[in-house]
């Protein structure tokens, strides 16, 4: 059995998604030159009076470009302000950052100047860049990358993916992966594993800042086949955009050891829920044959809100060389149990059913000499491969063991002297012998209540009324209607 996938997922993290960018021409998509109109506006609000005044447009107007562009003075241009909210998942507002007391660092002027986001340090006037997050991290007293950030400080600038609509696949699609992405840990189980960062740091949502920004439900049922028992999985809300982002689900480095096959067994027994992650317990069956073991068993079963999990191909373990065939027999007979894992009885029979045309057989070349023991103590079952009325009965007849007479006498029981007096014993063990040769009225012929020889067939500490009440028909073969009672 072979693994095609497990988790092998990159996605990003913490991306800023900004779709404001000052200036843009909502038709054509260029960016406006504000360096070349540096001189026509003293301040940035002249512009984006939104940015000042809240209820005001912090686009500017059609009329105030046509002023100079009227196609005499300047070149005509094709703008009209956007109408449509920005393709951002920022949880930013002008009005609540140009009202905020904040004491900025050195080298950045009074929160209110639109340079401390908009103007990479040390710019000359006018250089207008998208908002630029390593300087809303200096202003919020955040140190290191913007993708490092601590979880805590992911909510006070982004809203979890889900409650931003306005972002296009094409966008999340690009979110860039942060560092803790490409550690080793980072898909396995444990400390910093992203199980162990999604979880941490939850809140009340019970899932963290971090994780909410950029995924939601769909994404983890990419891998996740346990999806609806994992609690930070359910915190997330859904949302078909982070399918955007791709996952794999590719086999873990412990799947590729030539052992595994033969191992991953005892692994599955020792930790259940570890497989339980992308296994379905319709993935196991693929090459376990019920009824199945335990391990298997404790899988949950493929439906909605799980993800389709492992897909697994069924293949020969290693132990099953070219010579298997010729030697597996030894270690089948001594652990039958490891081969009924994968095989089920026809798999055997359809080589060691006895036929004329084959030469190997099920049973031993001395079987025969003592096959009546081991079908009476039940060491095989027999009609598993015979037909007991058909296939026994007719090679006893051909050996003359048939009946001739009588119970007791000449007959098939001539072996055991005395198999009358023991023979009741024997039926109560196991009928499914005697019918092999015998029908109901053979039995009749000594054990009737309404005629014959009227024996008592019943033994020491029999309960009529229990038989009665189970299956009352076999109380009406001897006696009739009349039953009697205790």
């Amino acid at each position: 059995m072979s693994r095609r996938s497990v988790v092998r997922v990159l996605p990003p993290l913490l991306v800023l998604a900004v779709g404001t960018a000052w200036g843009w021409s909502v038709r054509s998509g260029d960016t406006f030159d504000h360096r070349k109109h540096a001189e026509l506006f003293p301040t940035c609000t002249t512009c984006h009076l939104g940015a000042a005044e809240t209820g005001q447009s912090i686009w500017p107007s059609a009329e105030g470009c046509a002023s100079c562009h009227d196609g005499t003075v300047q070149d005509s241009v094709d703008w009209r302000p956007r109408d449509t909210p920005p393709p951002t998942n920022l949880r930013f507002e002008h009005a609540v950052h140009r009202d905020a007391q904040v004491t900025p660092p050195a080298n950045r002027v009074a929160v209110t100047s639109c340079t401390n986001c908009h103007t990479p340090t040390d710019s000359v006037p006018m250089t207008v860049r998208r908002t630029i997050s390593a300087q809303c991290l200096d202003c919020h007293t955040i140190t290191g990358e913007h993708l490092a950030a601590p979880d805590s400080a992911c909510a006070n600038c982004h809203l979890p993916l889900a409650n931003a609509p306005t972002l296009t696949e094409e966008r999340i699609a690009g979110f860039a992966a942060p560092p803790s992405h490409a550690e080793p840990s980072f898909l396995l189980r444990g400390a910093r594993s992203h199980g162990d960062l999604a979880s941490h740091a939850g809140g009340e949502n019970g899932v963290s800042a971090s994780c909410a920004t950029c995924h939601a439900q769909n994404f983890c049922l990419n891998c996740h086949v346990d999806a609806p028992e994992q609690p930070t999985i359910q915190a997330l809300a859904p949302d078909p955009r982070s399918l955007a982002i791709e996952a794999t689900l590719e086999a873990p480095a412990s799947h590729g050891r030539s052992t595994w096959v033969e191992r991953h067994g005892r692994e599955a027994a020792r930790t259940p829920t570890s497989c339980a992650t992308c296994h379905t317990q319709q993935s196991c069956l693929t090459c376990h044959v019920p009824p199945a073991v335990a391990a298997v068993q404790s899988q949950h079963k493929a439906g909605p809100g799980r993800a389709e999990g492992a897909q697994t191909e069924r293949l020969r373990p290693v132990t099953h060389g070219e010579r298997w065939v010729e030697g597996h027999g030894p270690l089948a007979t001594a652990s039958p149990t490891t081969c009924l894992t994968c095989h089920v009885r026809n798999d055997c029979l359809s080589c060691h059913r006895p036929d004329a045309t084959r030469q190997a057989g099920f049973h031993p070349s001395d079987y025969l000499t003592r096959h009546p023991i081991q079908a009476y103590q039940r060491e095989s079952t027999c009609a598993d491969c015979h037909n007991t009325g058909q296939f026994c009965a007719s090679c006893h007849r051909q050996a003359g063991l048939v009946a001739t007479g009588a119970l007791g006498t000449a007959s098939y029981h001539d072996g055991k002297r005395f198999f009358i007096a023991g023979h009741g014993q024997a039926a109560r063990q196991s009928l499914e012998t005697c019918v092999g040769c015998h029908v109901e009225r053979d039995c009749l012929t000594c054990h009737s209540a309404l005629g014959g020889r009227r024996f008592n067939p019943h033994g020491p500490g029999f309960d009529p009324e229990r038989l009665r009440r189970k299956n009352p028909e076999m109380c009406v073969a001897c006696h009739g209607t009349n039953i009697p009672r205790r």
